[in-house]
């Protein structure tokens, strides 16, 4: 029917939980710390569409993205306006690639990474 949401393990909660929020500018539905498992769940959402559960656990593996390996590639958001919401991210001190037009549809995007270094896509709608 759709995807409900994408789990994403983070090494530092407290800056990816700012990055995610502040940053990207999900919205927080819930957060939970599991004491058994010493880790927090936040539940973040695009207005009121559940996309993301973000985890911590205690030291977790470094995430390969280079050289790139079989697995989630990365994770793609729809904007408006590319060029805007670039700029944003820029302002706000991430260092975005320029912006690529997708050879099949004509659209803009360009690319980013969240602070555990995981991909991410911002795409044209």
């Amino acid at each position: 029917m759709k995807i409900h949401h994408i789990a994403i393990i983070c090494s530092d909660y407290e800056v990816s939980k700012k990055f995610y929020t502040e940053v990207i500018g999900l919205n927080i539905i819930r957060e939970v710390y599991r004491e058994e498992r010493k880790s927090y769940k936040l539940d973040l959402a695009i207005g009121d569409h559940y996309v993301i559960e973000l985890f911590s656990f205690p030291d977790p593996p470094e995430r390969p993205s280079r050289p790139e390996s079989c697995g989630l590639r990365h994770l793609a958001f729809s904007v408006e306006n590319v060029s805007v919401k670039r700029e944003d991210l820029i302002a706000k001190g991430l260092i975005c690639e320029d912006i690529r037009i997708d050879e099949y549809t004509g659209k803009e995007f360009f690319f980013t990474q969240d602070p555990d270094q995981l991909p991410l896509e911002f795409y044209e709608m």
